[in-house]
């Protein structure tokens, strides 16, 4: 039996790309050790309580605290416990390529730490054992391609299984009924991606005269974004909070999501629910949604790839008009 730790810290879309890769490799290794690193906030995306469907152990990082008090003596301890895991692998993989993720990969692995050639940050190659060409257009088939490279197997990317949550299910399906319900995200990691709350509201009326009920979804009450897409929608939207176990459980409910470039969307497409994804300075060949079911991404053609993360809505995201979300959802006979 091989033994790896995958190292692929967040955001949220971003252990999602990365699962096909580790799914691919379990579904030919069946008896493989793999486990993971990942911020403590997607853990439900790994494992519930035992191990999930693909990961075997998810390690937890307190990415928050750690961003609180980065020179914090609690910071520093849960940092350096990475320590007790070198040994037990036969390869620590960096799929993430900071120096956070390279740092922790270290820690538990030592010389064995494998990573990308061209890492997002370039000092993370300082710390790899083991270089690899970075390979293909998609993110999901760039992990495809370093984990065959790491583990001499070829692999496909696959659609994971994510795990269940019972309460999140259970509370899902209360929620959920019989309803045809749309998830609407209007969050985004950056404010460039985030399209305006007043189109997704306006969205939510035309949607519900196709028989949908619009829930946006909330990390929190009182959430400004979910709330303007309300108060924009005349009463045909309505808030949901939910931690990320709930949103699992509620996106694996819906009849279509729609969203930006985030990780509800890419929840969504592995999970096969039908997708209407809204890009604009991230390019939806690289980031797009990934999975089994129907999609539809919109980009308008003045859009440039400049992965700026603060700032106005982008300039092409924002000449989207709800005009065209809607013929792109009635495209996808859903």
């Amino acid at each position: 039996m091989v033994r790896l730790l995958i190292v692929r810290v967040g955001a949220m879309g971003d252990v999602l790309h990365a699962l096909p890769a580790a799914a691919a490799l379990r579904k030919v290794r069946p008896d493989w050790k793999i486990d993971w690193v990942v911020d403590e906030r997607w853990q439900p995306l790994l494992t519930d309580d035992g191990p999930g469907p693909v990961v075997g152990v998810s390690f937890a990082v307190p990415v928050r605290a750690w961003k609180q008090a980065p020179l914090s003596r609690a910071t520093v301890r849960s940092f350096l416990e990475f320590r007790r895991l070198r040994g037990l692998y036969d390869a620590v993989v960096d799929m993430q390529g900071t120096l956070r993720s390279s740092a922790i990969g270290w820690l538990a692995g030592g010389g064995m730490l494998a990573g990308y050639d061209d890492p997002r940050e370039r000092m993370a190659s300082a710390l790899y054992g083991q270089t690899f060409l970075r390979q293909g257009g998609h993110v999901v088939e760039q992990g495809a391609a370093l984990l065959s490279a790491v583990c001499g197997v070829e692999l496909e990317p696959v659609a994971a299984e994510i795990p269940r949550t019972e309460w999140a299910e259970e509370w899902a399906r209360e929620l959920v009924g019989e309803d045809k319900v749309c998830v609407l995200s209007p969050r985004a990691g950056w404010t460039t991606k985030q399209w305006p709350v007043e189109r997704f509201g306006e969205l939510a009326l035309r949607l519900r005269e196709r028989g949908y009920r619009c829930l946006v979804n909330a990390p929190r009450k009182d959430d400004e974004l979910a709330e303007g897409v309300v108060a924009a929608s005349d009463g045909a939207a309505e808030v949901t909070v939910c931690n990320v176990a709930g949103m699992i459980a509620l996106v694996r409910r819906a009849r279509l999501l729609v969203g930006g470039d985030s990780g509800p969307m890419h929840l969504a497409a592995i999970l096969g629910v039908p997708v209407v994804a809204l890009f604009g300075p991230t390019n939806p060949v690289r980031n797009g949604p990934w999975g089994p079911g129907p999609k539809a991404v919109l980009r308008d053609a003045s859009s440039r790839n400049t992965y700026k993360r603060s700032g106005e809505v982008d300039a092409g995201l924002a000449k989207l008009t709800v005009e065209q979300v809607v013929a792109a959802v009635d495209g996808l006979g859903v």
